[in-house]
């Protein structure tokens, strides 16, 4: 009797952590949900505006996109976005936009976020979650830093972005490789 209530004890806890694996963001990762690797090109998608045009990411190459996933409930997701808006206003003429993906909210309620906090970068509605899996996102905020030829340059989760952190990555994005000469032999 002491051997099987032991082999139940722990095939019961074995159960649990599997349990605990998928609650904790296991399951999103085993359906092939990944974070773009820094140096890789950006997957485009397409999604729809607040004004219900379709954008894509890809329409925005030859700039560097900052695509911020958040939703109108998540605190530091709403935190950040004034940072985002004064650097979208600072440096939109040259080159940089913010494409914030809503997650799974209501459309009326988002543009009711928006308008109160004065908004102006796009925002996307992620209706069916597929770009945040896409961009592996699982918590909020997440925010991905692309450059002019749709590549991945950083990747942000939970960090809370201001308003010199995004204008230093912007920056060392945007900043030219230097050119290395041919070594004569």
């Amino acid at each position: 009797m002491g051997a099987k209530s032991t082999k139940n004890r722990v095939v019961t806890a074995a159960l649990a952590v599997c349990l605990t694996f998928l609650v904790s963001g296991g399951l999103v990762w085993g359906m092939g949900s990944r974070v773009p690797a820094v140096g890789t090109t950006a997957e485009d998608f397409r999604l729809v505006d607040l004004d219900g045009k379709p954008q894509s990411l890809s329409q925005y190459r030859g700039k560097v996109v900052l695509v911020n996933f958040w939703a109108t409930w998540c605190k530091p997701c709403t935190t950040e976005m004034p940072a985002m808006q004064v650097t979208f206003d600072k440096l939109r003429e040259k080159g940089f936009v913010v494409l914030a993906v809503n997650e799974l909210e209501d459309e009326p309620k988002v543009r009711d976020h928006i308008k109160q906090h004065g908004h102006t970068f796009p925002v996307l509605m992620d209706r069916d979650n597929k770009v945040a899996n896409q961009f592996g996102v699982f918590g909020l905020p997440v925010s991905v830093f692309i450059d002019e030829k749709g590549v991945v340059r950083e990747y942000i989760k939970g960090g809370l972005l201001t308003e010199q952190l995004i204008l230093d990555t912007v920056a060392r994005i945007q900043k030219p490789e230097p050119m290395k000469a041919a070594s004569l032999r």
